[in-house]
C-alpha cells in the first residue's frame, strides 16, 4: 500500500511542476503585449526573468534545507501561496520595478520550492524504480511549455495580458494548493526526520545537513550539474537565432523549441528506465557524451530539417539526464539531508544555466559567428562527461539510506 502511494506522489509532483513552472516560464508570450500596453522596454520586462533565475536558484537551496526540517508539504504550500501572490501583484503592476519585484523576486522564489522538496519526498518512497519515478515527476516541467504557454497566449489574445496573468494566478492556486496536500514523505523517512525528543543536545541535524555539502561526492555532483547546464543553456538560447541566420523563417526556427521539448519528454522516460536497469552513473555519462556530440554537430547544419533532427537528439540527451542527478544524490546521501543536497545542486545548476546565454552572446559579438559557441559548449559538455566518471559506486549503507553519506 505504501509503495503504491509513491505513484500518487509522482502524479501530484508532475501536476504541481507543470502548473508552477508553466506559470513562471510563460513570460515570453507576455513580452510583446506588455511592452505595447505599458511602454516598458523589452529589456526591462525580460529582466524580470533574469532576476527570477537568480532568485530561484538561491531560494531553491533554502527551500530544500527547510524541507528537511519541516517536510515537503508545508514548503510546497507556502510556495504555492507565494506564487499566486506574486502573479497577482505582477498582473496589477503599473511600475516596471514593481513588476520585476513581483515576477522576478516573488514568483522566482516560489519556483525554487517545487523541485528539491518534491523530488526529495518522491525519492523516499522508491527503492526499485527511483529513476523512473523522478523522471516522471520531471515530465511535468517538460509538458509545461506545451500546455501553460499556449493557454496563456490564448487568454492574452482574448482578454489582455493583465487578465490573462491574473487568471493564471488564480488557476495555479486552485490546482496547486489542493494537490500539494497529497505530498508527504514515506513513513520511514518521516520518522527519521522527526525531532528526537529524548536525544537532547546530542542531535545536531543542521550541522550534519551542512557537512554533506563539503564532501567530495557533493562537489562532484554539483560540478557535473553545473557543467551540464552550462553546456546546453547557450545552444538552447541561441539556436533559434542561429537557425534564422542559416535561412530559416522565424516561425520555423521557433519550432525548434517544441521539437526539443517533445524529445525531452521521451528522454526522461527512456533514460529513467535505462538507469533503473543499467545503473544511473553509466546512463548519465552516456547522456552527457551524447549531449556534447549533438552540440558540436550544430556547426555543420544549414537546413531547418537538420536543425529539427539534431534538436530531437539534444532534447533527448539533456531532458533524459537532468532528472537523474537527483537519483544519484540519493545513492550517496541519506534521505534526512536530501532536501539540502538537492536544493544546493539546483542552485549550482541555475548558475550554469545563467552562464550559457551570456557567454554565447559574447562569443557571437566577438567573433561574428555562433560556431565558437557550439565548440565551447561541446568542450564543456565533454568535461562534464569526464568528471562524471569520477563518481564512485555507492555503498550498501548509502543505498539503504541508513548512513549520511558514502565516503569517497
Amino acid at each position: 500500500m505504501e509503495s503504491r502511494y509513491g505513484w500518487v506522489i509522482v502524479a501530484a509532483g508532475a501536476v504541481i511542476t507543470c502548473v508552477a513552472m508553466g506559470a513562471l516560464f510563460a513570460l515570453p508570450v507576455y513580452l510583446q503585449p506588455m511592452a505595447d500596453d505599458t511602454g516598458w522596454t523589452r529589456a526591462g520586462i525580460s529582466g524580470a526573468m533574469t532576476i527570477g533565475f537568480i532568485v530561484m536558484g538561491i531560494a531553491g537551496f533554502g527551500w530544500g534545507a527547510l524541507s528537511d526540517r519541516i517536510g515537503a508539504r508545508p514548503v510546497v504550500l507556502m510556495a504555492s501561496v507565494l506564487l499566486g501572490a506574486g502573479l497577482i501583484l505582477a498582473s496589477r503592476a503599473t511600475e516596471l520595478w514593481v513588476f520585476q519585484f513581483a515576477y522576478g523576486a516573488l514568483v522566482g522564489a516560489a519556483g525554487g520550492a517545487f523541485f528539491a522538496p518534491i523530488i526529495s519526498a518522491t525519492l523516499s518512497w522508491f527503492d526499485k524504480h527511483r529513476s523512473l519515478a523522478v523522471s516522471l515527476v520531471s515530465v511535468g516541467g517538460g509538458i509545461a511549455p506545451m500546455v501553460i504557454t499556449p493557454f496563456a497566449a490564448f487568454l492574452i489574445q482574448s482578454y489582455g495580458w493583465r487578465s490573462a496573468m491574473l487568471s493564471i494566478a488564480i488557476g495555479a492556486l486552485v490546482i496547486v494548493i489542493p494537490t500539494s496536500l497529497l505530498i508527504r514523505r514515506a513513513p520511514e523517512a518521516a520518522e527519521a526526520a522527526a525531532p528526537a525528543m529524548n536525544a537532547g543536545p546530542v542531535e545536531r541535524k543542521p550541522s550534519a545537513a551542512w557537512s554533506v555539502l563539503r564532501t567530495p561526492q557533493f562537489i562532484v555532483l554539483a560540478s557535473v550539474g553545473f557543467l551540464c547546464c552550462a553546456a546546453h543553456s547557450g545552444p538552447i538560447f541561441h539556436t533559434v537565432s542561429y537557425a534564422i541566420i542559416c535561412g530559416a523563417t522565424a516561425m520555423g526556427a521557433a519550432a525548434i523549441y517544441s521539437v526539443e521539448g517533445i524529445a525531452g519528454l521521451f528522454g526522461r522516460l527512456i533514460f529513467g528506465v535505462a538507469a533503473d536497469r543499467f545503473g544511473v552513473r553509466r546512463v548519465i555519462v552516456a547522456g552527457l557524451a551524447l549531449q556534447a556530440a549533438g552540440i558540436y554537430a550544430y556547426i555543420y547544419l544549414t537546413q531547418i530539417n537538420q536543425f529539427y533532427m539534431l534538436a530531437s537528439v539534444l532534447g533527448l540527451a539533456y531532458g533524459g539526464v537532468m532528472p537523474l542527478y537527483s537519483v544519484l544524490a540519493r545513492d550517496y546521501f541519506s534521505q534526512k539531508v536530501m532536501g539540502t543536497v538537492l536544493g544546493a545542486t539546483t542552485m549550482t545548476m541555475s548558475l550554469g544555466m545563467a552562464s550559457g546565454p551570456l557567454g554565447g552572446g559574447w562569443l557571437y559579438d566577438t567573433f561574428g559567428t555562433y560556431h565558437w559557441l557550439y565548440i565551447a559548449s561541446a568542450a564543456i559538455g565533454l568535461c562534464a562527461a569526464a568528471l562524471a566518471l569520477a563518481f564512485p559506486p555507492p555503498s550498501k549503507k548509502a543505498e539503504s539510506g541508513s548512513g549520511e553519506l558514502q565516503p569517497a
